[in-house]
């Protein structure tokens, strides 16, 4: 039987434990730019549960969390309109980084350096298990999709486009 590789913690698995939320680990050899068609090539598991933590901001440069399909695209447009606010952007990489307290290419949506609304895609909710970034380049973790909704209060948006 193969040796599981562990993965030492990091603020996302500790915030996880300590809520008592089941979750796996999946280690992987990250790429840089790969993104989520790298992990799920990896975990052999399809792009679309493979769900990506995007820091973006309003228009008062206030930061908050965008969780989206790894094969979509979200529509800033439609999301600044659910939440509502006049337009969203994406942050650059040392101000998402800066927010999140993590590196880009390893940005957890727990356990964020300062605390954002979060914003989850709603059919990513539906779906029986999710893989997301575990807060280190090459490491997702594996979720029950409701525990976005119990430990980050995350809310549910359609903004979501192939």
């Amino acid at each position: 039987m193969a040796k599981k590789e562990h993965v030492s913690e990091t603020p996302a698995t500790q915030l996880l434990k300590k809520c008592g939320a089941a979750y796996t680990e999946h280690p992987y050899p990250y790429e840089e730019h790969g993104g989520t068609s790298v992990s799920s090539r990896e975990l052999g598991v399809p792009e679309h549960v493979v769900v990506k933590t995007l820091i973006m901001q309003d228009e008062h440069a206030k930061p908050l969390i965008v969780l989206m399909h790894g094969d979509k695209t979200v529509s800033t447009k439609n999301l600044a309109r659910q939440i509502p606010c006049k337009s969203v952007e994406p942050c650059k990489p040392d101000v998402a980084q800066r927010h999140s307290g993590y590196m880009i290419g390893g940005t957890s949506p727990f356990a964020t350096r300062k605390s954002m609304p979060v914003y989850v895609e709603e059919s990513i909710l539906a779906l029986d298990k999710i893989y997301l970034n575990g807060g280190r380049r090459g490491f997702l973790i594996g979720i029950a999709p409701e525990l976005l909704v119990k430990v980050l209060n995350a809310k549910a948006v359609q903004c979501g486009i192939d």
